[in-house]
């Protein structure tokens, strides 16, 4: 009885070892890609007077510095909104500015951790009206540091009146 016992032990034993060493290897855990990647977005800029700035444009999240504002991050982390850096529709606006040399200011709102969009190539709302900010023609729930892009997305600021 003692000898099958010890042959039961050693069959189970080798049925286990062949067992875990033909298992695939567990996969460890990859490093995610940044998903603070550029991507290109088509921006449009609609003023009261028609369109200010049309052009596609190659943007992420990054600090942004507005004369009213200061500097601040823009990069979707922002209220919470995202848990890593990505492109955001005030960075792209941002980096169209610099790119294309035109001016934008927005003032900036703790409490919202956040940038309101106040003038564009020197179109403000002047307390009539308001830049609207839609990403593929939906007005964005959120701020324009906190709201995520993907490449290929159309980005609309509109002068929109109250």
């Amino acid at each position: 009885m003692h000898l099958t016992s010890a042959r039961r032990t050693l069959v189970v034993t080798a049925a286990l070892a062949l067992a875990l060493a033909s298992a695939p290897a567990v996969a460890q855990p990859q490093a995610t890609a940044s998903t603070n990647a550029p991507v290109k977005v088509s921006l449009t800029v609609k003023g009261p007077d028609g369109r200010l700035f049309k052009g596609k444009i190659k943007t992420k999240g990054h600090d942004v510095t507005t004369a009213t504002g200061g500097t601040h991050r823009c990069d979707g982390t922002n209220g919470g909104a995202n848990p890593s850096a990505v492109p955001t529709p005030t960075a792209a606006l941002d980096d169209a500015a610099r790119k294309r040399h035109f001016t934008w200011d927005g003032t900036w709102y703790a409490s919202f951790d956040d940038f309101s969009v106040d003038t564009i190539k020197n179109v403000s709302g002047g307390g009539v009206a308001y830049w609207n900010i839609a990403v593929n023609g939906t007005s964005i729930p959120v701020g324009g540091c906190q709201f995520k892009l993907s490449a290929g997305d159309k980005v609309a600021f509109t002068w929109t009146a109250f």
